[in-house]
């Protein structure tokens, strides 16, 4: 019996005594576990506080959350033991009691308990932007330090949020102290520390096999399954789903019903095809009568939602200019974004293709350029295309993007310093911007050559700061103030245009990159995609309202529809004014999933080939299930994404290959 229990502590050495004793250095393991699990579930309660009427929890689905989380965070917690256990297996025992060592695991472990508090803050300021755990956007923020850095400094009390998280790593060191004093001086031999290291080593094996994606679907409400989602394991998935296969994880029909499907849903009645090969939209697009070589100043506003106009029902008075307008414009009230990022909004408006699944095309380096784009089509009409940008067009892949595609840049970091009024984090102000896109369309109305200037605002951005003095909201006071803002430049913008001799010859789009806020109770929330469309020109075309629903990706062909431009196309989109409202629809999507609205329901094409439907749309309602592929509008919505798959990843919208 003596030798019996010798063997059975020897071989399962995370029994209670084992525990008790503290005489292993892998206690630090165990201690930083119990720590790690208090800043997750802390974060995940604070994170559940602030979201409590949007998440909708009930008893049991609690009890899922904080047991799905803890999944999560065990998992997450695997991986990151993985370079510790590494090192208290292999340091001699020599060492490890040598004073140069324990002040060296102890500045380790304070900086460790700094970092879990600096993610546990993190978290909260992400999900207060974007109502998600880290995601894309995180590791594009990652990447873009300076316009993030800044952007945080100007939104955050910095200095005193690293004074409390340096104030909490030290409580929490000073509560471990004991224990860690023992853990470093406990004697271990070799062999004792190679079982417990094999043992832990197996856990992030167990991990990557067990633990994916799926686990956290736990609910239709996308707050509980965010909520019971673990921040840091969500951040480096974002790094291995950077791009989706669409084949591989999304419901497909045969490739030919697929091309001819896709075929018959894109053509028009003023359209031709060219050839008939596999997922091939080429076609001829015929619009009569003589072509209109106008102007075209196309302005995407920051995060400029629909609900706040006063057309829209909004009650704080934030948009008398652009509320003005509307009668004086071809106003589009049923328009919509395709995606929740700047990005999207860029992709679908210069390139008319749905959102493929993962980052948007303007991010995948090394194959955004050499698009079939609008401004490729107006150049190869005499115009000259630009992007004027009011940050730095590095920022996102920009620069590479509009360069690669036929435009010619204008951004903050062009721009002389003495003619830059007012910038913050993310450049300058939208006042400044509309001053370097009068001095551009100068240029080239001296030059006698028809210009598209493509602008792209960041005023309406945290930390909402703007030039004193032009509204009645003090600047940096929130995103009220931003959009009063951004409608007041607009306005001095068009009353400066106005006395210009190109004014008369210009046509003038407004519409928003994307909404404010993405986040709502399902996954796609229709009503986060809402964004309002203006086509003004007084003396051009005669206002009016379109109800027809459309997207972004539509508004290439309706602009080149309205200057009577005959062109071949590899667009998706359509001439929403030649489209019967009856055939109306609109793309939406995230990074994963993919939506086809037809304004009544709503088909959603998922990873692991999960095919949802939503009805009651129309009444504001959301009734979700499960379909299959003979739905008619689930084989449309295969139809549009695979085939932008196809012809995307086939490059059958390369600029060379149509020209």
């Amino acid at each position: 019996m003596h030798n019996i229990g010798l063997n059975r502590k020897w071989f399962f050495p995370f029994n209670l005594q084992w525990i008790i004793m503290r005489t292993s250095r892998f206690q630090l393991i165990f201690w930083a576990y119990l720590t790690a699990l208090g800043f997750f579930t802390l974060t995940r309660l604070g994170l559940l506080l602030i979201s409590w009427s949007d998440a909708q929890v009930s008893a049991g689905s609690l009890l899922e959350i904080f047991t799905t989380g803890l999944i999560f965070d065990s998992g997450c917690f695997s991986y990151a033991l993985i370079v510790p256990t590494l090192y208290l297996w292999l340091c001699p025992q020599k060492l490890w009691t040598h004073k140069l060592n324990r002040g060296w695991v102890r500045l380790s472990l304070f900086i460790t308990l700094y970092v879990g508090c600096f993610i546990a803050v993190a978290e909260y300021l992400f999900w207060d932007e974007f109502s998600v755990r880290f995601n894309f956007i995180s590791i594009d923020y990652l990447i873009y330090r300076r316009e993030v850095t800044d952007n945080i400094m100007e939104s955050y009390p910095v200095v005193l949020l690293f004074a409390g998280m340096f104030v909490v790593a030290m409580l929490i060191f000073y509560l471990l102290r004991r224990p860690l004093k023992r853990t470093l001086l406990a004697q271990e031999s070799f062999s004792r520390r190679s079982l417990v290291a094999g043992v832990l080593l197996c856990l992030p094996v167990l991990s990557y096999v067990l633990l994916g994606q799926p686990l956290r679907q736990i609910s239709k409400n996308v707050y509980q399954n965010e909520l019971a989602s673990n921040g840091p394991y969500q951040f480096v998935a974002a790094f291995r789903n950077n791009e989706l296969d669409y084949q591989q994880f999304y419901a497909t029909l045969p490739p030919r019903q697929a091309s001819e499907l896709l075929r018959l849903n894109v053509a028009e009645p003023n359209s031709a095809y060219i050839g008939d090969d596999l997922f091939d939209i080429k076609r001829e697009v015929n619009n009569p009568g003589p072509e209109k070589h106008l102007n075209i100043v196309l302005i995407m506003v920051e995060s400029l939602s629909s609900d706040f106009l006063g057309y829209f029902g909004n009650q704080d008075g934030l948009t008398p200019v652009l509320d003005g307008l509307i009668d004086k414009s071809l106003f589009f009230t049923n328009f919509y974004a395709t995606g929740t990022r700047t990005t999207r909004g860029l992709e679908a408006v210069t390139l008319s293709i749905p959102p493929t699944p993962g980052r948007s095309i303007v991010k995948r380096i090394g194959r955004e350029t050499n698009q079939w784009s609008l401004g490729n089509v107006l150049d190869q009409k005499g115009y000259q295309s630009y992007f004027v940008y009011g940050g730095r067009s590095y920022f996102e892949n920009m620069n590479a993007f509009f360069g690669g595609n036929g435009y010619q840049l204008v951004d903050q970091s062009s721009v002389p310093s003495g003619q830059v009024e007012f910038a913050n984090a993310w450049g300058m102000s939208d006042g400044d911007l509309y001053n370097q896109a009068l001095q551009v369309a100068d240029r080239a109305a001296l030059r006698k050559q028809p210009f598209f200037m493509h602008l792209m605002t960041t005023s309406n951005h945290r930390p909402y700061t703007y030039p004193d003095g032009k509204i009645d909201i003090p600047s940096g006071s929130g995103r009220k103030g931003a959009v009063k803002y951004t409608d007041y430049a607009i306005g001095e913008f068009l009353r400066q245009a106005r006395a210009k001799p190109w004014f008369k010859e210009t046509l003038f789009v407004i519409l928003a990159d994307h909404q404010a806020g993405s986040a709502g109770k399902s996954a796609l929330p229709i009503e986060r995609y809402h964004i309002p469309l203006w086509i003004y020109a007084p003396e051009q075309i005669q206002p009016g309202k379109i109800d027809t629903l459309a997207s972004q990706i539509d508004l290439p062909p309706t602009l080149l529809g309205l200057l009577n431009m005959s062109y071949e196309s590899v667009f998706f989109g359509k001439d929403i004014r030649r489209l019967p409202p009856q055939d109306g629809r609109a793309f939406i999507a995230n990074y994963q999933n993919l939506g086809l609205f037809n304004g009544r329901q709503m088909a959603i094409l998922e990873p692991r080939k999960i095919i949802r439907e939503q009805s009651g749309l129309a009444q504001g309602l959301v009734d979700e299930k499960s379909v299959s592929k003979d739905d008619p509008l689930v084989r449309s919505d295969i139809s549009y994404y695979q085939g932008a798959a196809a012809v995307f990843k086939q490059h059958l919208n390369a600029w060379s290959k149509v020209n």
